[in-house]
């Protein structure tokens, strides 16, 4: 059976999306992940969260936002774990999901394609300014993209860049306040000194 055949057949259609909320840290992507993942509990519809189990942050089974609102969730150590554990559910949310493997694209979109609502959450660059993980895939197959801004800690402008304050190099490095802040473009880079 071809591929359209099998999803997109007219008698059994089948719908399901990829929405996609990005940008830096402190921006809300974690809080609109919960809010929407509530809306479709309050539904009645089906849902599980899944988070990478490195993410360890504020709760071990919690997707928790910098508000502390929270929502119970499944910690993965790999994407295709989601495929398993997402049998008979009708809205998947994925948070921090640049931290996942280059393989979280092609999950969401099997699980799109069987009809699922797909809400996916995380950085969409890393402290350097570069494209973060599966993020850019990830926009690139959704239907949705909202990117949130968060408030320059400098200027007080819309920010969308996550400056580092701590001194590692390291791309993956889990951290809160005392590690990172969010700031405008100006700011980012004077900041760096790449202008």
């Amino acid at each position: 059976m071809l591929f359209s055949e099998q999803y997109f057949n007219q008698k059994d259609r089948k719908i399901g999306s990829i929405e996609v909320i990005c940008g830096s840290m402190f921006s809300g992507k974690t809080e609109e992940l919960i809010r929407r993942m509530k809306r479709a509990q309050f539904a009645k519809l089906p849902v599980e969260i899944f988070k990478p189990a490195l993410d360890v942050r504020y709760s071990e089974n919690q997707v928790v936002s910098h508000d502390s609102n929270s929502i119970p969730s499944t910690p993965v150590n790999h994407s295709s774990a989601i495929l398993l554990l997402s049998n008979d559910i009708k809205v998947v949310g994925i948070d921090e999901a640049q931290f996942f493997d280059n393989e979280l694209p092609n999950v969401c979109i099997q699980l799109a394609n069987k009809g699922i609502r797909v809400i996916v959450a995380g950085l969409d660059m890393d402290f350097q300014g570069n494209p973060f993980g599966p993020m850019p895939a990830l926009m690139a197959v959704a239907e949705d993209v909202t990117k949130v801004h968060a408030v320059c800690m400098q200027c007080g402008a819309p920010a969308n860049y996550s400056y580092r304050t701590d001194k590692s190099e390291h791309v993956l490095l889990l951290g809160e306040k005392e590690s990172y802040e969010p700031r405008c473009r100006y700011c980012y880079y004077i900041a760096s000194d790449k202008i």
